[in-house]
Protein backbone atom coordinates (compact mmCIF):
# COMPACT_ATOMS: atom_id res chain seq x y z
CA UNK A 1 0.00 0.00 0.00
CA UNK A 2 1.16 3.23 -0.81
CA UNK A 3 -0.72 6.05 0.82
CA UNK A 4 -2.77 5.98 3.97
CA UNK A 5 -5.69 8.33 4.95
CA UNK A 6 -7.92 9.35 7.99
CA UNK A 7 -11.49 10.16 7.45
CA UNK A 8 -13.48 11.23 10.32
CA UNK A 9 -16.91 9.13 9.92
CA UNK A 10 -20.22 9.94 12.26
CA UNK A 11 -21.70 7.32 13.82
CA UNK A 12 -24.12 5.75 11.59
CA UNK A 13 -20.94 5.27 8.87
CA UNK A 14 -18.70 4.04 11.55
CA UNK A 15 -21.57 1.37 12.46
CA UNK A 16 -22.20 0.55 8.74
CA UNK A 17 -18.87 0.15 7.68
CA UNK A 18 -18.04 -1.96 11.10
CA UNK A 19 -21.10 -4.43 10.42
CA UNK A 20 -20.51 -4.64 6.29
CA UNK A 21 -17.03 -5.66 7.19
CA UNK A 22 -17.84 -8.14 9.60
CA UNK A 23 -20.31 -9.68 6.76
CA UNK A 24 -17.88 -9.85 4.41
CA UNK A 25 -15.38 -11.30 6.97
CA UNK A 26 -13.08 -7.94 5.83
CA UNK A 27 -11.58 -5.11 7.32
CA UNK A 28 -13.04 -2.12 8.01
CA UNK A 29 -10.47 -0.67 5.44
CA UNK A 30 -10.86 -3.37 2.81
CA UNK A 31 -14.90 -2.30 2.67
CA UNK A 32 -13.61 1.94 2.81
CA UNK A 33 -10.93 0.85 -0.02
CA UNK A 34 -13.76 -0.65 -2.00
CA UNK A 35 -16.12 1.85 -1.53
CA UNK A 36 -13.94 4.20 -3.07
CA UNK A 37 -12.80 2.08 -5.92
CA UNK A 38 -16.50 1.82 -6.43
CA UNK A 39 -17.26 5.12 -6.22
CA UNK A 40 -14.51 6.71 -8.49
CA UNK A 41 -15.52 3.75 -11.30
CA UNK A 42 -18.94 4.94 -11.53
CA UNK A 43 -18.21 8.54 -11.41
CA UNK A 44 -15.43 8.30 -14.10
CA UNK A 45 -17.82 6.38 -16.01
CA UNK A 46 -21.02 9.31 -15.78
CA UNK A 47 -18.13 12.10 -16.59
CA UNK A 48 -17.91 10.33 -20.15
CA UNK A 49 -21.03 10.92 -20.75
CA UNK A 50 -22.71 13.55 -22.96
CA UNK A 51 -25.68 14.60 -22.18
CA UNK A 52 -27.16 12.72 -25.72
CA UNK A 53 -26.04 9.49 -24.41
CA UNK A 54 -27.98 9.80 -21.18
CA UNK A 55 -31.08 10.42 -23.44
CA UNK A 56 -30.22 8.28 -26.62
CA UNK A 57 -32.75 5.29 -25.68
CA UNK A 58 -35.27 7.68 -25.43
CA UNK A 59 -35.09 9.36 -28.80
CA UNK A 60 -37.90 8.13 -31.17
CA UNK A 61 -39.79 6.42 -28.56
CA UNK A 62 -42.55 8.96 -28.04
CA UNK A 63 -45.48 8.71 -31.43
CA UNK A 64 -46.50 12.56 -31.61
CA UNK A 65 -48.98 12.09 -33.88
CA UNK A 66 -47.63 14.72 -36.08
CA UNK A 67 -46.58 13.22 -39.69
CA UNK A 68 -44.49 16.50 -40.69
CA UNK A 69 -43.20 17.62 -37.03
CA UNK A 70 -39.53 17.12 -37.85
CA UNK A 71 -39.53 19.16 -40.70
CA UNK A 72 -42.44 21.76 -39.62
CA UNK A 73 -41.40 21.58 -35.82
CA UNK A 74 -41.05 25.80 -36.52
CA UNK A 75 -44.31 25.90 -37.50
CA UNK A 76 -46.05 23.79 -35.36
CA UNK A 77 -44.55 25.61 -32.61
CA UNK A 78 -46.29 29.24 -33.55
CA UNK A 79 -49.59 27.43 -34.03
CA UNK A 80 -49.07 26.14 -30.65
CA UNK A 81 -47.90 29.49 -28.85
CA UNK A 82 -50.66 31.50 -30.36
CA UNK A 83 -53.48 29.20 -29.19
CA UNK A 84 -52.15 29.04 -25.84
CA UNK A 85 -51.90 32.97 -25.50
Amino acid sequence: MQGQLTVRLNHELEEGVATLARKLHRKRSDVVRMALERFMREEEATQDDRPFDRVKSLLGSVESGVADLGSNHGEHLKSRFRRDA
